[in-house]
Order: structure tokens, then C-alpha cells, then sequence
């Protein structure tokens, strides 16, 4: 029998290239009914045996973790065994070793484990500096044994290439990547080929509605799974239902000349890019399993005439807003409820705002710098509907230079730093007026300038950018930015 193929993400994890993906298990339990993890390993060990020994879950997975460790004490001889791939999804906060630690102790005791073969780190909000810390901690994490690898996941271009530049072993990072969403063929592909880096691809069935299924079918009036509501935007969002079909129908040609399925198709696609390491399958277990129907993703290959005809229908879409991760992170939020409300409460703010003393109209936001309390400064300060925001630098915590020798990544960093600042104080990167940029070499103008442009590309506020001769401790720009409050018409 044909067995997935097999991808080495480094010397120490090889994967299947078809992951099963254990995200409706949440689902399936909404209700309140658990999963038996016994009765769900033995469903588990169906896909292992198969030859789909990979198996991908998270924190907020239901019960995912523990029925994954039920399968690990079975330690089943013929299949060998099964690799493990878990998220850690923290809420918004200090990232302190004990933080980590018990985030990374929490997972090895639902998983009945000693180690996690593959933990990938999701965060909410880059405006919080604390990611930095956890993939710090999670590094030394990996040095004690405790985790075999580390991924992330949902991370845009720009902040994998900066957690990369600040030294974190990265090697994969987790991402929406479909015939419907093509944003990960982008600068995270650019990226991957420059990188160890590898995608691991979810959504490429868009949660069932690229199948056989809908083809032909009316637009659904009503969803009740979380999958299909949180994807049902991202068909609204690339040109609707009609578009879709369209889609579909070309899809569907390809399927018949291949003797497979449109699900092979849509998968296939994804499979044949470069950066993507796996594709990650959901299961609903208990139900049809579609194992024989997955096996034929690797039984035969798309060719030039089929990439042509897909090309085609793309351009009669509209593309998905932004980066991968930014349907999570800024408007509009392409999630199952529209928002955050079935992940978070509220985001909490990164800094905390200060009255200033003898002027009741004022207010400050201080960082924690070093130097902000040496030279007697704040990061940014608000008077009236007016923010001043202070020379900003790539500091983390008290001091520490982040990702050293690299202009790009720093500006991603202090560009967060500043966005933080002004929501502190009731603002947005929206509302700046002005920004100025200091170099200490002109030949990092093209990168900073790319930095600054994926933020401030529709709202160009004014800019001056300097080379300057030096600056003090291990940075190579600094950025500082002016925020003017006002409504904004409909």
C-alpha cells in the first residue's frame, strides 16, 4: 500500500507530508460531550497505521492533547511513534521562564510525555513584545530536552524573518494556505527560500468548501461549525459564492483528467510549493476518515496546463487582505465570529498609561528602558488629541538589542513598540501624521523603507529618513512619530 511522503523539518524531526489536523475535536465537543481518549486514540491509530503518523493539535483544541497521549502509551510497535505537533496559543502577557515553563509543562502532561516532538507558538498581538520572551525561553526549553523543535504559527513575513534575526531555531511556521487564500506564495515563500524555514499548510480544503460537495450548490444560508463560518468570509472576501463556483468547476476538470478528487486538487496545489513542508488534514474522528482518498495527493502531480487554467480563475478574484496571521491580528477580522470574541475576552495592552503630575489633560506611557529613566524621558505623550512619540530603537525589556546587525527586522520591532504606545493612549498607527527615521548606514534605506511601507503604505503620513553617524549601543535605525487624533468619516 502507498504511504504519505516524508519531509525532515532538521536532523532530529521527519514528518508525514499529510498532518492530521485534530482542530475539530474542539468542535465536535462544543456541546459540552468529550471525546473518550481511549476511543479516540484507537481512531488515532487507524491514521497510523495508514501511514498518517503525524498529528497536529493545540492548547484550545478540546481534549486533542489528551487523546494524542493516550495514543503515545500504546506505543504501538508495528506503526512506531507517532509525531506530535502541538501550539501553545498564550493570552497577551509576561513571558517570564515560569510562564513558559508551566505553558510547556501543562502541554507534556496532557500529552502523557516527556517531550513535544514540535511545539508551535501562536500570538494574538505583535503591539506585546513579550513573543520575543517566550521564544526565548522556549529555545532554552529546547536545549533541556523538553521540546524537539520549535515552530510558530500564523506569523506574517515580516516577524518570522525577525524572530529568525533575533536568533530563535525556528523550523516551521504554521499558516493558511489554499487555492482560495494565496497570501503564503508571498514573502513567506521569499522568505522560507532564504531560510530553514518550512510552511506547514492548514485550510486547503477552506474547511470543506473545496470538495465535490458544494460544487453547484446554493450559497448556504446558515453554518454551524466553526470551520465553515470562519471560511465562508474568505470566499466572501476573494468574490463570493459565484467566484467560488467558478473556481470549483476548474478545479472539478482537473480532478477528472487525474482520476481524483477536487479535494486533491485544492491539496496537490498547495503540496507542489516549495516552502510548504506539509498540509495539514482535519479529521473529524469517528466519521468517514477519507484516508484512501488522501493517500492519491501522492500518486500523481499537477502539470503545466493545470496550473494555467487555476492561474486563470485567480485572477477573477480578489486577493485576501495583508499577510498570513493578519486575519487574526487587524480588521477585517476574517475569523469564525468576525472578531476575537471566541478566543480572547479583551487584548490587553501592552503598556500602561500614567497621569502626568500638575496637568490633568496629560498623559505618558513608559516602556521600561533603561535609558528612559536615565535621561528622564518618556516613550510617548499625549496632549489634547496631540502624541508625541520619543526616538524609539529595537529594546527589548531593560536593554537588550534585538536582532543586532539587522535594520529590517529592527524597524519591525520598534514599529510595534510605537503601534503599542498609541493604543495605550487611545490612538492608532492610523492617526500619525509624521514619522522620522534615523540610519547609521544608507545602504539599509531599501529595507527599512519596506518596513515602514507594509505599515504605513495607505496612510503615508510625513516622513524624513537620515543617515546619521552613529548610535548609542547595538542599533542601526531609530524611529520616532508624531499621532494626531481625529474622527474619521464613513
Amino acid at each position: 500500500m502507498p504511504t504519505p511522503d516524508r519531509y525532515s523539518l532538521s536532523n532530529k524531526l521527519t514528518i508525514s507530508r499529510a498532518l492530521v489536523g485534530l482542530w475539530q475535536v474542539a468542535d465536535i465537543e462544543k456541546e459540552g460531550e468529550i471525546i473518550d481518549p481511549e476511543e479516540g486514540a484507537t481512531h488515532l491509530a487507524d491514521y497510523a497505521q495508514a501511514g498518517f503518523n503525524t498529528f497536529d493539535m493545540a492548547d484550545h483544541y478540546g481534549s486533542a492533547e489528551r487523546i494524542a497521549g493516550a495514543l503515545l502509551q500504546r506505543r504501538d510497535a508495528a506503526t512506531g511513534r507517532p509525531v506530535i505537533c502541538t501550539k501553545w496559543c498564550p493570552k497577551p502577557g509576561p513571558m517570564t521562564e515560569e510562564v513558559v515553563r508551566a505553558g510547556v509543562m501543562e502541554r507534556l502532561e496532557r500529552l502523557e510525555s516527556d517531550k513535544v516532538d514540535l511545539l508551535q507558538f501562536h500570538w494574538w498581538s505583535f503591539e506585546h513584545p513579550a513573543w520575543l520572551d517566550a521564544l526565548h525561553q522556549m529555545a532554552k526549553l529546547r536545549e533541556e530536552g523538553l521540546i524537539g523543535e520549535i515552530g510558530v504559527t500564523n506569523f506574517d513575513a515580516a516577524h518570522l524573518h525577525l524572530a529568525l534575526m533575533d536568533g530563535i531555531p525556528l523550523v516551521s511556521n504554521q499558516v493558511p494556505f489554499s487555492l482560495l487564500d494565496r497570501r503564503a506564495a508571498g514573502p513567506l515563500s521569499d522568505l522560507c527560500a532564504k531560510s530553514d524555514v518550512r510552511l506547514l499548510a492548514y485550510g486547503t480544503l477552506a474547511g470543506g468548501f473545496l470538495s465535490e460537495r458544494w460544487i453547484d450548490q446554493p450559497e448556504p444560508a446558515a453554518i454551524s461549525d466553526w470551520s465553515k463560518m470562519k471560511y465562508k468570509r474568505f470566499i466572501e472576501t476573494a468574490g463570493g459564492w459565484e467566484v467560488h463556483q467558478t473556481l470549483l468547476r476548474v478545479a472539478a476538470k482537473i480532478a477528472q483528467k487525474h482520476g481524483v478528487s477536487i479535494s486533491n486538487v485544492a491539496t496537490r496545489w498547495v503540496l507542489e510549493h516549495a516552502a510548504v513542508a506539509g498540509v495539514i488534514i482535519g479529521a473529524r474522528l469517528g466519521e468517514d476518515q477519507h484516508r484512501d482518498d488522501n493517500l492519491r495527493l501522492f500518486q500523481f502531480a499537477l502539470d503545466s496546463e493545470d496550473h494555467a487554467a487555476l492561474d486563470a480563475v485567480f485572477e477573477e478574484t480578489t486577493p485576501l487582505p495583508g499577510d498570513c496571521g493578519d486575519e487574526y491580528r487587524k480588521p477585517p477580522f476574517l475569523t469564525a465570529s468576525g472578531d476575537l470574541s471566541h478566543h480572547l475576552d479583551e487584548m490587553p495592552k501592552a503598556f500602561e498609561v500614567q497621569p502626568v503630575p500638575g496637568r490633568p489633560d496629560e498623559a505618558r506611557v513608559l516602556t521600561g528602558s533603561l535609558w528612559e529613566d536615565i535621561a528622564g524621558y518618556c516613550r510617548a505623550r499625549r496632549i489634547g488629541d496631540r502624541i508625541l512619540v520619543s526616538g524609539t530603537t529595537a529594546t527589548a525589556g531593560l536593554d537588550r538589542s534585538v536582532a543586532p546587525g539587522d535594520a529590517e527586522a529592527q524597524t519591525t520591532f520598534i514599529l510595534d513598540k510605537i503601534a503599542a504606545a498609541l493604543t495605550a493612549l487611545g490612538a492608532s498607527m492610523d492617526d500619525v501624521i509624521r514619522t522620522r527615521v534615523y540610519l547609521t548606514d544608507a545602504d539599509d534605506v531599501t529595507a527599512v523603507s519596506r518596513a515602514h511601507g507594509r505599515v504605513f503604505g495607505e496612510i503615508k503620513p510625513a516622513n524624513t529618513l537620515l543617515e546619521i553617524a552613529r548610535l548609542i549601543g547595538d542599533y542601526k535605525v531609530e524611529i520616532e512619530a508624531e499621532a494626531l487624533i481625529r474622527s474619521r468619516s464613513s
